[in-house]
């Protein structure tokens, strides 16, 4: 038992030492240096420095001549005298005396010792000379490698800064990714491909060089292209493009052939480039497209490492992008990316099923409706959701709540929509009417218009820059617009300008957002959609549906149908008003009714708001 017992304590011990790192760092052999050149000082000068009487020569030679020495050390210039009594004492002799100079003699009560110095002083010279060179050396790479943290390191300027997924760790897979069905289908072959390469080449099919995931910021293409990493069970390579770029030239295309060498030794793998159009964008191309030596040299050793993949190397390029219009038609072409993946903001069930993925390590009420918070979030990104859930978390939190409920998540719905409450803005009581009538007049126009969504909410609590707001929500989601809901769009747009301007005789500038709105629509509808007398042409460029950038002014536009353009979008502003303002006056007691209320309660649910409609049509039914 006692051996068993020292095997083991062994077996800990090696074990523990295996930690280690293997790799001998060079900051542990300058410690070493430094540490015997100090301990070899150290023993010497214990010699030098004991306790010894120093007296002068003649001192010495008179006790020699009167037998009190026993023993007598000479060390170059420096004399050691141990006494019969023990006391020491030492003294200097010049270089050029001798022992016969100094009149000492070996006799049988004192013993003379010659101790040869020269080796030593070789040593301790060199230590001096060598140890300040060392230690200035070691403070300069010290400080080198401090700023290689912060910033590139100059000496690993070719190294790709890429991050090496460990397949160890737990794996993303396709159920941790909600919606996305067609994106998911076009990447289980990617998957198949990487886990079963033989049947894919046995019938001549060549390997899928490229993945590009094409969709808005926050829409899940790095989770997605980690679930593709995760399903194949392959090494996963992530970098950005933006870290190829460097101040020098050259050094970007180094760690473009650095990462692809680094996933060739560990194919079948995944290569991710984020945000690929930092180096991807359009060589030598005109306006914002521009040249950058840098950027095209890179883009120019992505393009040659990605041809020159062989069959057997098994490494599938995935990169993502918010920006496709501004790419290297070289990048983009057959052989380099394949395959171009459209993801798309998610639906009303996506957002359902993304909302229980993140719901589930959170504390939620029974009364919490996710299918009703998927209504509410209409245009809602993936990661917009998964924020949404955060900051109703942490709301719940900061109550000292157990659980988070459904007035939390509305609530941070309309604090991811519009920003926080303005408790510090507080309005005088006409701002506050204005504003009152201001809502009521977008909510009454909605709920009169067949077209337009059903009220949800109305409130007069400041959020962001609006001092209100009406919230609309759509039964059910769809995917295209008629001529009809554009303009009953506008006409509830309108309508808090015109509930202004018909109860105080003028409207504010709490107006000019809802304005800028119904004009957008106005002329979208005129010059891209063809809902104008102009007919079905379209005279502006498509605005840029991943980057919001507007390229709506045309040079293809003449100034004859310019002008055109401008009367039609006025008279359509002008006839959505009339119509507005016509509904208004019908409702005025309604209108009147519905925003005193308002200014007590500060906030009408759709529930409460339609019973003022369905007392009016009770009061029609018994008069008839």
């Amino acid at each position: 038992m006692e051996k068993l017992s020292g095997g083991l304590k062994f077996y800990k011990r090696m074990k523990y030492l295996s930690k280690f790192p293997q790799k001998k760092s060079p900051w542990l052999v300058f410690l070493v240096i430094i540490f015997f050149i100090t301990l070899y000082s150290a023993f010497f000068s214990i010699s030098e420095n004991e306790e010894v009487d120093k007296v002068p020569i003649s001192e010495i030679q008179k006790l020699f001549k009167e037998n009190k020495i026993e023993k007598i050390e000479i060390r170059g210039d420096h004399i050691l005298a141990i006494l019969k009594n023990s006391e020491k004492k030492s003294a200097f002799k010049l270089p050029q005396e001798t022992i016969a100079d100094l009149g000492f003699s070996n006799s049988e009560e004192t013993k003379i010792e010659i101790i040869s110095s020269e080796s030593t002083k070789f040593w301790i010279n060199i230590a001096a000379d060598v140890l300040p060179f060392l230690i200035i050396i070691g403070v300069i790479a010290f400080l080198m490698s401090r700023a290689g943290k912060g910033t590139a390191n100059p000496f690993s300027f070719g190294q790709s800064k890429d991050k090496k997924f460990d397949r160890r760790k737990k794996r993303i897979k396709f159920t941790d990714v909600a919606g996305l069905k067609e994106a998911k289908e076009e990447l289980t072959e990617i998957v198949d491909f990487l886990k079963f390469p033989k049947k894919y080449t046995k019938m001549g099919a060549k390997i899928p060089r490229g993945a590009l995931l094409i969709g808005s910021p926050g829409t899940g293409k790095t989770l997605l292209a980690r679930a593709v990493a995760g399903e194949a069970n392959a090494p996963f390579f992530s970098i950005s493009g933006s870290e190829f770029v460097e101040m020098f030239v050259g050094v970007g295309a180094s760690r473009v052939r650095d990462l692809f060498g680094k996933a060739k030794k560990f194919s079948p793998s995944i290569i991710f480039i984020d945000e690929i159009d930092a180096v991807g964008r359009q060589r030598g191309g005109p306006g914002f497209s521009g040249g950058h030596d840098e950027r095209e040299q890179t883009l120019n050793q992505i393009l040659t490492e990605m041809d020159g993949f062989e069959n057997e190397t098994n490494v599938i390029v995935m990169a993502a992008t918010n920006r496709p219009d501004v790419l290297d038609k070289a990048l983009l072409r057959p052989g380099r990316f394949d395959r171009r993946i459209v993801i798309d903001r998610p639906d009303l069930k996506d957002r359902e099923a993304i909302l229980k993925i993140h719901a589930k390590n959170k504390s939620l009420s029974k009364n919490v409706d996710l299918k009703r918070i998927s209504k509410m979030t209409a245009g809602f990104s993936g990661a917009d959701l998964e924020n949404v859930l955060n900051e109703a978390a942490i709301l719940a939190a900061k109550k000292n709540k157990k659980n988070v409920s459904q007035t939390d998540i509305e609530s941070s719905v309309e604090k991811v929509m519009m920003g926080p409450e303005r408790k510090s803005r507080v309005l005088n009581p006409e701002e506050k009417k204005i504003t009152a009538f201001h809502e009521v007049g977008h909510a009454l126009v909605a709920h009169v218009l067949p077209e337009t969504d059903p009220v949800h909410k109305i409130t007069i609590i400041s959020r962001g820059m609006s001092l209100g707001s009406t919230w609309m929500m759509p039964e059910e989601e769809k995917f295209t617009t008629s001529k009809s809901k554009f303009l009953d769009e506008i006409c509830s747009l309108l309508g808090g300008f015109a509930a202004e301007k018909l109860i105080f005789s003028q409207p504010t500038t709490g107006a000019s957002s809802d304005l800028q709105r119904a004009t957008k629509i106005a002329r979208k509808m005129v010059t891209q959609f063809g809902m104008s007398d102009l007919g079905p042409v379209v005279f502006s460029d498509q605005s840029d549906s991943f980057s919001g950038f507007d390229f709506s002014k045309s040079k293809y536009v003449s100034e004859d149908f310019s002008k055109k353009i401008d009367e039609l979008v006025f008279k359509i502003i002008q006839d959505c008003l009339k119509k507005t303002t016509d509904i208004l006056k019908k409702n005025l007691k309604i209108l009147e009714k519905i925003s005193e209320v308002l200014l007590k309660k500060e906030t009408i649910l759709r529930e409460e708001f339609e019973e003022f409609f369905s007392e009016k049509k009770e009061k029609k039914t018994k008069s008839k």
